[in-house]
């Protein structure tokens, strides 16, 4: 993913993207968002989706610790969810992450099956392709590719 956008969901998404001391030799902080440009607009709704998910269950849960009148049972804080990496891989989208809950396990599984569905260079509707590397693109991306292919050996 270009430099810019990927500078852009670090910066929408500071605590997704947080990397500690700890983190920084996990793929991630290595090598950045390995996928094309195509897959940005699911990972933007994915990350936003996210936090807002951990923003409103803790928000929830802290009511209910300080104001429970009615004893309702208090559910468990959603940690923080922190990436460890994000690439392609068999033609879809890896979103590897600590954190979250069910609910963002949910998330992350639909935002990995669009972009089975979706062209990770252009956001076009697409078809997944192989053999050999196995890609999501569509079909005029896919031209594109293979005319560069023939200009290259050329």
């Amino acid at each position: 993913m270009k430099d810019e956008l990927q500078n852009q969901l670090v910066e929408k998404y500071p605590k997704i993207f947080e990397v500690s001391e700890e983190q920084r030799l996990l793929p991630f902080p290595m090598f950045g968002i390995e996928c094309g440009n195509g897959w940005y607009n699911i990972l933007d709704a994915l990350c936003f989706q996210i936090q807002e998910h951990i923003n409103w269950a803790n928000k929830q849960r802290n009511f209910l610790l300080e104001n429970n009148p009615h004893n309702l049972r208090i559910p468990d804080e959603v940690p923080q969810v922190v990436v460890e990496q994000v690439k392609e891989k068999f033609g879809t989208l890896r979103f590897y992450y600590e954190g979250g809950d069910d609910v963002i396990d949910g998330m992350v599984r639909m935002a990995e099956a669009m972009s089975g569905v979706t062209c990770e260079e252009c956001s076009a509707p697409a078809e997944t392709h192989g053999p050999g590397w196995i890609r999501t693109i569509c079909q005029p991306c896919e031209d594109e590719r293979n005319k560069e292919r023939e200009n290259a050996t050329v």
